[in-house]
């Protein structure tokens, strides 16, 4: 700060140069607020009432504080007077930034300051007979207080900002585990609120490899949720990240399939907002599905596989006891019978297109089938069996045979 005021002082002036300059710094003021009002829109309505003659009074001051800082003596300590305008730019920063406006906005009102307050000095400055080179170096320091302004108050801007990121930030994450973990509605609404973060319709979860989330949020909602630690339902040593993406139903669920493509991602369905939990767990349970590294899965085409697979022991003990007769048989023989079954159940026993689908002659699968009702005798003509068959066959791996 030494060396920034060391910049700004040694304009030696005689005190009643002094006092003519201190003497227009009412009607400085006043113009540099009209000023601003008349070509910065964003300050014609807060600068109008009276907020206007609060900024008037510290434009005055500070203006002050600048022509007794630049009539210092180049070796006097002048860090006092710029310290206290360089707090004042700051929080001028940070409340344009608690406000809404923009650090564009107030640099614009600074420019049109330096530009009136030059100005208003230099006539002052010319009419008290200031050589020109004094005069030179009065615009110098004008425009160089003004830039010091200027870097305060983007600071306090910037950190204004970084702060309350920061502080929504961590509400949304509070937020993000509610939803997971389903907490009341109550709860999830007024942790949305405190995050003001605008509750969409609906919700939808996306389970995504860890390494595989560059560049995505540029492409999404803004408002899209995240998480990636310690997510339900996952081991620690599964590298997932969730994401809650908002109002993705419908035609978006394409735009959003088209943003995932090649991530290996998972995508539950669209869920109510305050449900969207269902839609984790969905995701959840089906990301063993995907059927190659970086294949996008859509929960909404595999439901059948989702509900087959909902539990896994219970479904590994019907597929052993559905395929029961066919456990003595050699491997490859019970893979044959399988397959054949399989598709014999999908197909509505229409022998021609179970030849088809296995690419065999249709006697072959005649002989087949009556291989299979030697083994199964009347059970094949059981709705039970059928439906026991049906879902047993369509489990992973089941066309591996019943070993």
């Amino acid at each position: 700060m030494q060396d920034s005021a060391g910049r700004l002082s040694g304009l030696e002036l005689d005190p009643a140069v002094i006092a003519s300059l201190e003497a227009v710094l009412s009607r400085m003021a006043e113009d540099t607020v009209g000023a601003i009002i008349a070509e910065v829109p964003a300050y014609t309505d807060p600068f109008s009432g009276k907020m206007g003659q609060n900024i008037e009074n510290a434009v005055q001051t500070s203006l002050g504080a600048f022509l007794r800082m630049a009539t210092r003596a180049e070796n006097s300590d002048a860090a006092p007077p710029l310290s206290a305008a360089l707090d004042g730019a700051y929080e001028l920063g940070r409340g344009e930034a608690r406000n809404g406006r923009s650090i564009d906005a107030l640099l614009a009102a600074f420019r049109v300051g330096a530009r009136v307050a030059w100005r208003e000095l230099s006539t002052a400055a010319v009419g008290a007979g200031l050589p020109a080179a004094t005069v030179a170096r009065f615009a110098e320091l004008v425009f160089a207080f003004i830039d010091e302004l200027s870097a305060s108050s983007v600071s306090g801007h910037a950190d204004e900002l970084a702060t309350a990121g920061r502080v929504r930030q961590r509400y949304l994450d509070l937020l993000t585990t509610q939803l997971l973990a389903r907490e009341s509605p109550e709860v999830l609404q007024s942790s949305a609120e405190r995050a003001n973060w605008p509750a969409p319709q609906t919700l939808t979860a996306v389970l995504l490899p860890a390494d595989q989330t560059r560049g995505l949020a540029t492409r999404l909602s803004s408002e899209a949720l995240w998480a990636g630690d310690e997510l339900p339902g996952l081991d620690a040593g599964e590298s997932w990240v969730a994401m809650l993406a908002p109002d993705m139903e419908g035609a978006r669920r394409s735009l959003l399939m088209s943003a995932l493509e090649g991530r290996g991602a998972v995508v539950g369905p669209s869920r109510p907002w305050l449900l969207v939990q269902s839609s984790y767990r969905r995701a959840v349970r089906a990301r063993h599905l995907i059927p190659d590294a970086g294949d996008v899965l859509d929960t909404d085409e595999h439901l059948v596989e989702i509900v087959i697979g909902a539990d896994p022991e219970a479904a590994e003990d019907l597929r052993r006891r559905a395929l029961a007769p066919l456990q003595d048989l050699r491997s490859s023989t019970a893979d044959r019978l399988t397959e054949t079954l399989r598709s014999w159940l999908l197909h509505q026993g229409q022998r021609d297109a179970v030849a088809a689908d296995l690419f065999v002659h249709a006697q072959t699968v005649r002989y087949r089938m009556g291989q299979l009702r030697e083994l199964y005798g009347e059970r094949l003509q059981d709705p039970l069996t059928i439906l026991e068959l049906t879902v047993a066959l369509g489990l992973p791996n089941a066309i591996s045979g019943p070993g």
